[in-house]
């Protein structure tokens, strides 16, 4: 019998065995499927995300030949991309160059549209908000690709706008509202719902051109007031005569007239380098390097495998012993030891192909019927959906060769079966190898050492190979680890007793799913720790603008400050204010140079001066910084960073004042709402005309020092008759009530000064603004009530809210923790399943001896637990090695940039994700167990045993 027989017969087997086992089958095509599914669906979701040139320059300018634009230089030259360009001369000129006359720059006979976006204020269905306004011919056919409708019509005439989806959910609009721009005195009507395909999320309306910038230029002109400037210069969509389009030529004639282009035809097939000046002038231009492959992109296509051959193996094992009796008799029938191999591998083969088709075209319907979330989860459409055919079979066929080596362990077991015991049905005892434990130690303390090192030495490369090699090895002492379950057991009632010791004597079946819960939730449990270590960075590394949990109205003027009083209404009337509120006033010197901007040289300064010496000066914004960061540690850094001396470096100055020395006028009300210091002694101190000083390292010896320029601008009449004469410097040393030094890191404040110590110092106030304790940052719709309230009253008060470091990824940490508790549940399931129908002859026996019905459900449930729990443990286990080994990288790169620039943050803590460590620890095993007790029927059919 030839090699191509012998596997046609044996791929003849595995498919009637297949056939005649459905479900067994379905769950090892289950197995293969859902990852190639998962692969296959991530493939193409990133390969249509992931925009095409073409597509790019669609987005960007529709259905237009090219994109012009006035960068302000004169005659320039560019690279043919457009993103390099530069002034045409030897020296680009003085000044911004006048403005570019683009009907000399379009080529000959063609059409263009003018894009100009302003800011706005825009009435909504809670009050008002701001908005970018975009005027541009929506209906026009070049507008296609870079704006398209969703819903309802385009704009036209000059009553009308279209608007983003995102702009109407914040703004409570409808198609059939009606809108009014502030300033503009004009009403629009929403036609219709728009979307630019590569930014889904932007919140923009879009008007026809002349029908928002005119009016309101009519209106300012009228009241004698000045626009805000544009958001940026105007753009122009061309479309060449003809087929043509725009070519290189007309390029290099539109720089000729100053005017930046950015071509269709010269992007896509771009013209020699000899064609192009700008190329012989330029010297640090470098093409873009392919994307390589990453290890860790590696390391989990690599961990997908093994996991895939963890969970499918026991299923192909029992498959095996099931069909042990006909094995052997392909043993009588002469077959030797690797036709019997070739019998389970043609399972492994069979079914690993209809799992890897079933992946694949699943993958792909999947993500055509979820493109629409998919879209709105990237922010941008798709700009089509692309299919790579060569990528798609790798997948495959990874799908394919992961089935047959899931089938390769069973298939050597297999063979080495005697065909006396394949045919009687006794297993024979077999002792466990003690090899592999020792050469799994061996791997583990290897792989924990090398990622290690890796880590210290800032290679990542050492990191994720030290991770899989000591993943590899902790695999290798699984068995060693479920023998020792059974001990446990000895004081235990009977059913956990039992489900300890099938555990431990079945080892061929629930080592390999507790291989697969640990592969899974080492992965998730390594991406989660080391998210949760980064946002832990990014809230260190945060400046914050506010106080946590703080709101605060601010006077851009006296004018401003004196319609106050309606701002705080509205603001109590439709924001949430939780904790109270605290009025504070700006202090100055002199004239007040946030007003009289005109001659800044006559304005007055005050100054609070920071000592000198140990505890005052930062040692990192010194001489020696360098060689100081140097010696330091990350957390000795950290320390420093956070000291009072060094905390004032890098804090923001706020929204109190406009002045930079951080001092504003208040009462205890504000040091209760804004700087959460809740101490009588400062109450009492600044009732009693002392101020408190929240950074201490400008205090010394309980005193600081106060220097004031009483210069008056010529405008400043109020002031000027106040303080006759010519101008004079004061200095004063005013005790103070030191706050602790973690008072320091209050946001835009430095010191409190009581209003009758700045009157005694000859210092100028005047009230500023209202600070508020909320819960949060307030809603859309209060937020635009409030401004539509200010804005009524007359305007100048800006409301400010802190919102924090950005938004959390909790998103992707729930989905990494639902995808470890579904993989342990499916393991746990699996292996439940194979150990009921591996054991169903001993089930049998204890109902015939008058075991109660509720231990078959017990003891599924029991068998269930010691799988997921003991998987889930040593998956934490294993993933913290690469987690922590990942944060030891960037904290080496951390120190590196510290010891450049040593006012740069060098703190990398390590953050365990204790939410998700709890979920699958504690709560999916639970479930686990409950489930299978739940589907475990307690009643048996009792059958004559065999043998």
């Amino acid at each position: 019998m030839s090699v191509f027989t012998g596997w046609r017969a044996a791929l003849r087997i595995a498919r009637r065995d297949a056939m005649r086992a459905k479900g067994r089958s379905a769950l090892v095509v289950a197995m293969i499927a859902l990852p190639v599914l998962g692969v296959t669906a991530a493939d193409i979701a990133y390969r249509s995300v992931d925009s095409t040139e073409a597509e790019k320059l669609t987005a960007r300018m529709g259905s237009a030949d090219a994109l012009f634009s006035d960068p302000g230089l004169g005659p320039l030259q560019q690279m043919p991309d457009g993103n390099m360009y530069d002034a045409a001369g030897k020296e680009a000129p003085d000044g911004e160059a006048p403005p570019v006359d683009m009907s000399t720059a379009f080529p000959e006979g063609a059409r263009a549209i003018s894009i100009l976006s302003v800011p706005a204020s825009v009435t909504t269905a809670y009050g008002l908000t701001d908005a970018d306004i975009t005027e541009v011919r929506t209906s026009d056919r070049m507008a296609r690709g870079k704006i398209d409708l969703v819903e309802g019509a385009f704009p036209h005439g000059t009553d009308e706008m279209a608007a983003t989806e995102p702009f109407l959910k914040s703004s409570g609009l409808h198609i059939g509202s009606r809108t009014t721009v502030n300033g503009a005195g004009r009403t629009y009507t929403i036609t219709g719902v728009v979307e630019e395909p590569d930014d889904l999320k932007a919140k923009q309306l879009y008007a026809d051109p002349g029908a928002v910038i005119a009016p309101w230029q009519a209106a300012a002109d009228r009241d004698r007031k000045v626009l805000p400037p544009n958001t940026g210069s105007t753009e122009w969509l061309v479309e060449g005569s003809g087929t043509a389009g725009i070519g290189w030529g007309d390029v290099l004639a539109a720089n000729k007239a100053g005017a930046l282009v950015v071509s269709r035809q010269v992007v896509l097939d771009p013209p020699p380098d000899s064609e192009i000046p700008m190329a012989r002038t330029i010297t640090d231009y470098t093409p873009r390097e392919p994307v390589e492959v990453s290890t860790a992109a590696v390391t989990v296509v690599a961990m997908t495998v093994l996991e895939i051959v963890l969970l499918a193996g026991p299923a192909f094992a029992v498959g095996a012993r099931r069909s042990r009796r006909q094995l052997g008799l392909v043993g009588t029938c002469g077959g030797d030891r690797r036709h019997i191999r070739a019998v389970v591998l043609s399972g492994g083969l069979v079914l690993g192909g209809i799992g890897a088709v079933t992946g694949v075209a699943a993958g792909l319907l999947l993500t055509v019927a979820f493109r629409p979330l998919i879209e709105d989860w990237a922010g941008q459409r798709f700009g089509s959906l692309l299919l790579k055919p060569t990528e798609l079979l790798v997948i495959a066929v990874l799908g394919l060769v992961t089935g047959l080596l899931a089938a390769l362990a069973p298939a050597i077991v297999a063979a080495r079966q005697s065909v006396l015991e394949s045919l009687t049905g006794r297993r024979g005892v077999r002792r466990s190898s003690r090899v592999l434990p020792a050469i799994g130690s061996g791997a583990l303390a290897l792989g924990v050492a090398v990622a290690a090192y890796g880590g210290t030495t800032g290679n990542s490369t050492l990191v994720s190979g030290g991770s899989v090699v000591a993943e590899l090895g902790l695999l290798a002492c699984i068995p060693v680890i479920v023998g020792l379950l059974g001990r446990l057991g000895r004081r235990l009632p009977l059913s956990p007793r039992m489900a300890l010791r099938d555990a431990a004597r079945n080892r061929g079946r629930t080592a390999p799913a507790v291989a697969a819960v640990m592969a899974a939730v080492a992965g998730s449990v390594a991406i989660a720790t080391y998210m949760s270590s980064s946002l832990a960075e990014s809230d260190h590394d945060y400046t914050p603008m506010l106080s946590k949990g703080t709101m605060v109205l601010s006077a851009v003027d006296t004018e401003a400050a004196e319609r106050l009083p309606l701002a705080r209404a509205a603001v109590e009337r439709n924001i949430a204010v939780t904790g109270g509120h605290a009025d504070f006033s700006r202090l100055w010197a002199g004239s007040d140079c946030s007003v009289y901007y005109e001659d800044e040289s006559r304005c007055g300064s005050l100054e609070l001066v920071k000592p000198t010496g140990k505890g005052h000066t930062c040692p990192l914004n010194t001489k020696g910084a360098k060689e100081l960061a140097a010696r330091l540690s990350a957390e000795e850094h950290r320390a420093m960073m956070r000291s009072p001396a060094c905390m004032d470096e890098y804090l923001s100055s706020g929204s109190f004042s406009s002045e930079t020395n951080n001092i504003v006028v208040g009462d205890a009300a504000l040091l209760h709402t804004y700087a959460k210091l809740d101490d009588p002694a400062a109450a009492a101190a600044l009732k009693a005309g002392t101020p408190v000083l929240l950074n201490r390292a400008y205090a010394k010896n309980g005193e600081v020092t106060l220097k004031a320029v009483h210069t008056y601008n010529a405008k400043d009449t109020r002031n000027r008759k106040l303080h006759p004469g010519p101008a004079r410097k004061t200095t004063d040393r005013l005790k103070v009530y030191v706050a602790d030094a973690e008072y320091a890191a209050t946001p835009g404040i430095r010191m409190i000064m009581p209003q009758r110590t700045a009157e005694r110092l000859g210092l100028h106030t005047a009230r500023s603004g209202t600070v508020y304790a909320v819960p949060g940052p307030p809603t859309d719709a209060g937020t635009q009530s409030v401004s539509a309230a200010i804005e009524q009253a007359g305007g100048g008060i800006w409301l400010q809210t802190e919102n924090g470091p950005g938004d959390r990824e909790d998103v992707i940490l729930l989905i990494l923790t639902l995808f470890a508790g579904v993989v342990t549940l499916g393991a746990a399931a699996i292996t439940t399943g194979l150990a009921k129908a591996d054991a169903e002859a001993d089930l049998t026996t204890l109902s015939a001896v008058g075991a109660p019905p509720r231990v078959r459900r017990s003891l599924s449930g029991f068998q269930c637990v010691v799988v997921a729990l003991t998987g889930v443990l040593l998956g934490t286990a294993a993933g913290l090695v690469p987690a922590v080994a990942l944060r030891l990288v960037d904290q080496r790169k951390a120190l590196q940039a510290m010891r450049i620039e040593p006012m740069e943050s060098a703190f990398t803590p390590i953050v365990l994700p204790w939410a998700t460590i709890g979920l699958l620890a504690v709560a999916v095993p639970l479930l686990a167990g409950v489930l299978a007790a739940v589907f475990t029927r307690s009643r048996l059919t009792l059958a004559r045993r065999a043998g």
